[in-house]
């Protein structure tokens, strides 16, 4: 579920400059057994600002490689929301349930802290609130705190709320109609932010396929949300109207694209395009409608940003509602210009970057 790709020792610069990241942090402690790496992909528009994972690495170099991918979606993110913020991204390599400690969390706190500034982070997979709070007790760069605490909260439900108005626009432009009501949507992975999507679906009244990694989780939004729970590979399979991955990266690859029976892909995974160059024209030769992931799931991002620079949450949710208007520009310029909604979305997004770095270069 997350992108491999065998680095060498020799090709870590290169990948590095693949992607254009200002700066790479590998953070190691021996006594609390943190190994974690921060990736700074760009911060033209503001501190760099991205959510903390904690996942069960089969390498460093797959480590390596996804926190670059993610950092860098993370800038282009930010860009097309319209948010004075640059994108960044950390990994801590470890199984969240045996390695996460509060010693280990403060000691990346402190890992943040001595970035100055650069980077802010927040919670992603495998993180809470409550480890935000430990990593707040070694710096200040932190968003994503219990609202008891003066901070925005979990991030999830807006993240949902965005990647439902991303939905609904990619529905209208395949269906010619919004209305996700008797629509069939297969959900891949049910965590905090798949959760509340499905929220939102079974109030449409849609009709639910799901799969998670672990298979509790699974069993209980099945029960929940009536919904049919199918097998990890089996969900490509399925015989629905919209995919919606809401796990890890580059589930659209080079297999599942052939397979998949959907008219439109939206979901709020991150970097669901296993190669963006290949699987983006892949999907519109199979006339395949894909909401561009690092457009639809900004909702999580605009909140935390109102964290850090200011907002309230009715801001919040009115410019989340607006990334409906910004899929169906993005969809209609990228069927314009004969291209594909990805490529779309990331010129658009440079545009802005480009024309911000005029005024200023980085943070």
């Amino acid at each position: 579920m997350v992108e491999t790709k065998v680095l060498t020792e020799s090709s870590v610069f290169g990948q590095i400059a693949e992607y254009q990241h200002e700066q790479v942090v590998f953070c190691h402690d021996h006594e609390t057994g943190l190994k974690a790496i921060i990736g700074i992909h760009n911060t033209v528009l503001g501190p760099a600002l991205g959510g903390t994972r904690m996942w069960h690495y089969t390498s460093e170099a797959e480590a390596l490689n996804d926190v670059l991918r993610l950092s860098r979606g993370m800038t282009y993110k930010a860009a097309i929301s319209g948010l004075n913020l640059g994108g960044g991204k950390a990994v801590i390599i470890g199984d969240a349930k045996t390695m996460k400690t509060e010693a280990l969390l403060r000691k990346f706190g402190r890992f943040v802290q001595n970035l100055n500034g650069k980077y802010i982070t927040a919670e992603d997979v495998n993180m809470t609130t409550k480890d935000m709070e430990y990593i707040r007790m070694e710096t200040k760069h932190v968003s994503g705190l219990p609202e008891s605490m003066g901070g925005s909260g979990d991030p999830s439900p807006v993240t949902a709320y965005g990647t439902y108005m991303g939905m609904k626009a990619a529905a209208q432009k395949a269906f010619g109609s919004d209305s996700l009501a008797g629509k069939r949507v297969a959900v891949q992975g049910v965590g905090h932010v798949g959760t509340y999507l499905m929220d939102y679906l079974q109030k449409e009244d849609a009709q639910i396929v799901l799969c998670d990694y672990y298979e509790d989780r699974a069993l209980e939004a099945a029960a929940r949300f009536n919904a049919r729970m199918v097998g990890l590979d089996e969900i490509y399979d399925q015989d629905v109207d919209i995919y919606s991955p809401c796990a890890l990266g580059a589930t659209l690859n080079d297999d599942t694209i052939q397979r998949l029976k959907a008219r439109v892909v939206a979901g709020c995974a991150n970097n669901q395009l296993a190669d963006e160059n290949v699987h983006g024209p892949a999907l519109v030769q199979r006339g395949i409608i894909y909401a561009p992931d690092f457009l639809i799931n900004a909702g999580g991002l605009i909140n935390v940003c109102s964290e850090v620079q200011g907002g309230n949450r009715q801001s919040v949710m009115t410019q989340t509602e607006r990334i409906y208007d910004i899929t169906t520009q993005v969809l209609n310029k990228a069927e314009q210009e004969g291209s594909h909604p990805q490529a779309a979305a990331t010129r658009q997004a440079e545009e802005r970057i480009a024309a911000i770095g005029k005024v200023k270069s980085t943070y």
